[in-house]
């Protein structure tokens, strides 16, 4: 049960500087009155906003800081759950928000949101949709349980009934199934990679087996074949080299011929200037009987005797100089020969080394077949090392069938514990458990307050009326009046409900001007028989502006301003 102590406030909304106290135990009834813009309302605002961090009315945050003061805006709440007693400090300019649980602050984290989940989820355990369906009953911006959305009322339902854990339960199981689809989904995607891979695999072995026979058998054949045409260059080019061999030989006749001719032809030379002086000479003593340089004259005998010596040598010379010709033409005919033959032996060779090209080209061809065939030979013989493959990828496949098969298994029973989790599993049989009390206790308060109707919620806090006058009824159907008593019936059933589960049980009932529009006068009579002797173990506020309540109350608080700001007077 959450106990709550005290709570005050300073600089919130049109509270100033001084603090305003209110002590929730003091008395078991209290009535906190004052004019409109007193501030008797604040009381409401100022609990939210230390425990939920947001008011209660539909006021902006910013605007909850005292205008005047513009700073140090705090509220503190105490309150105790079993035997632990906890302190909430939160305010604006500057920001605080503290934890204290036995006078210790509670470790905070870096961002209060994980704070503010913490004090939701392990302390207070309720939300403020929860809270204030069973502690406030307001007449501003309350929303009563009636005119909540029926996701909303399963929420509040499920915070009375402690059964969230169900819905926290469901989202994990989520999370899970999510993450199991995931994998699975990669399983399966593993699955068809390997059988993909094992297949691919076999081919490659089949590959081996079948073919690898028949590729070594042609790439031997084409070998053989390129041999064959190897031997035919090979023979081409011994009887090539048998042929320029020949001509080598029969060039060797030839040698030196060009050396004989350039002689000859040096000697020719010689002979020709000799025949030129001789012929000068002769021509000389032939025409000349004086001396053209002295001037003297030429002895007859002389002249005779050289023109007869010239004519002599002229007749040798020219006799050796025929002979010299023919020497020459022979030389010339044998250097032609030379020539003629060195040119068929370097059309030989070139021919020789155009095949040994063409026989190297097919050499690598063999090379590269060879190597073909070893690599071949050696996959081949390696077929084992490759069967031991495919056991490997059999086996990985066979792990991935059990892995997905855990996986599927592992997703069906989650799935079946989120059938269960679900709206319509557990929780609708919890539910549907504690309706008979639930709409015995509505019907119960609805008598008190003398409004005889059988009002039933069904497993979707959808409500029927049964009334003999009042036919196919819905809660919208009623009079303003007449749905206050039943949202009061609610908020009443709400708290039985709480203190019997324990689950957000407390003493703490607020209700903001209940009498002061929609209930009449004997309603309000009822109303108070029922917080006086009915209600147990609470400390009831009720806010009001309504005139001549004050005797029925315990305790009254009087708010007012005073210079500007709310205090209690």
């Amino acid at each position: 049960m959450i106990l709550f102590k005290n709570i005050r406030w300073k600089n919130f909304l049109s509270t100033g500087d001084q603090w305003t106290n209110i002590d929730f135990t003091d008395s078991n009834n209290t009535i906190i009155i004052g004019s409109n813009g007193s501030g008797k309302s604040t009381l409401l605002d100022a609990l939210t906003f230390a425990l939920f961090n947001k008011p209660f009315r539909k006021i902006n945050k910013p605007q909850l800081v005292n205008t005047v003061n513009e700073k140090n805006c705090l509220v503190e709440v105490s309150f105790s759950v079993g035997k632990k007693e906890y302190f909430i400090r939160r305010g604006m300019k500057p920001n605080v928000f503290d934890i204290e649980v036995d006078g210790k602050t509670l470790h905070k984290e870096a961002d209060d949101r994980a704070n503010q989940k913490i004090l939701e989820d392990n302390i207070l355990k309720l939300n403020h949709k929860s809270f204030t369906q069973v502690v406030i009953l307001g007449s501003s911006t309350f929303v009563p349980f009636m005119q909540l959305s029926s996701g909303h009322r399963r929420e509040v339902i499920e915070d009375l009934l402690d059964i969230k854990i169900f819905s926290a339960m469901n989202g994990l199981i989520k999370e899970k199934i999510k993450v199991f689809r995931e994998k699975t989904k990669i399983f399966e995607i593993k699955k068809d990679a390997m059988i993909d891979k094992i297949k691919m695999q076999k081919d490659f072995i089949d590959e081996l087996e079948n073919r690898g026979k028949e590729n070594i058998s042609k790439k031997k054949e084409s070998i053989d074949s390129i041999m064959e045409e190897v031997g035919q260059y090979t023979k081409k080019n011994l009887d090539l080299i048998d042929d320029a061999n020949g001509l080598q030989t029969a060039i060797t006749g030839f040698d030196g011929a060009s050396d004989k001719l350039r002689k000859l032809g040096n000697l020719k030379g010689k002979i020709s200037n000799k025949v030129s002086t001789i012929t000068k000479e002769h021509k000389f003593f032939t025409q000349h009987t004086v001396c053209p340089t002295c001037e003297q004259d030429i002895e007859e005998e002389f002249r005779l005797n050289r023109i007869e010596d010239a004519q002599s040598k002229a007749k040798e010379l020219q006799s050796g100089y025929k002979e010299l010709e023919k020497a020459i033409k022979e030389e010339e005919k044998r250097e032609h020969q030379f020539k003629k033959i060195s040119k068929e032996i370097i059309n030989l060779n070139n021919e020789i080394s155009t095949n040994n090209s063409t026989i190297s080209g097919f050499q690598r061809q063999v090379s590269q077949l060879e190597c073909e065939i070893q690599t071949i030979t050696n996959q081949f013989e390696n077929r084992n090392t490759e069967n031991d493959k495919l056991v490997s990828f059999q086996t990985d496949l066979d792990n991935l069938y059990i892995d997905l098969s855990e996986h599927k298994e592992s997703l069906s029973y989650y799935d079946f514990a989120f059938s269960l989790l679900k709206d319509g599993g557990v929780k609708r049989q919890i539910i549907k458990k504690y309706l008979p009390l639930i709409n015995q206790q509505v019907n119960r308060y609805l008598r008190m307050m003398d409004f005889y109707i059988n009002f039933q919620l069904d497993e979707e806090f959808n409500e029927t009326v049964q009334s003999p006058i009042h036919d196919k009824f819905t809660y919208s159907s009623f009079s303003e009046g007449e749905k206050m008593r039943i949202d009061l019936a609610l908020l009443f059933t709400w708290r039985e409900i709480a203190r019997a589960r324990n689950s957000v049980n407390t003493n703490l009932l607020i209700m903001d001007e209940v009498f002061d529009s929609s209930l009449d006068g004997f309603g309000t009579e009822e109303f108070l028989k029922i917080i006086r002797y009915v209600i147990k173990d609470a400390n009831i506020f009720v806010i009001s502006h309504k005139e001549g309540l004050y005797d029925k109350f315990e305790q009254v608080i009087r708010f007012d301003k005073v210079k500007g700001f709310s205090r209690i007077v």
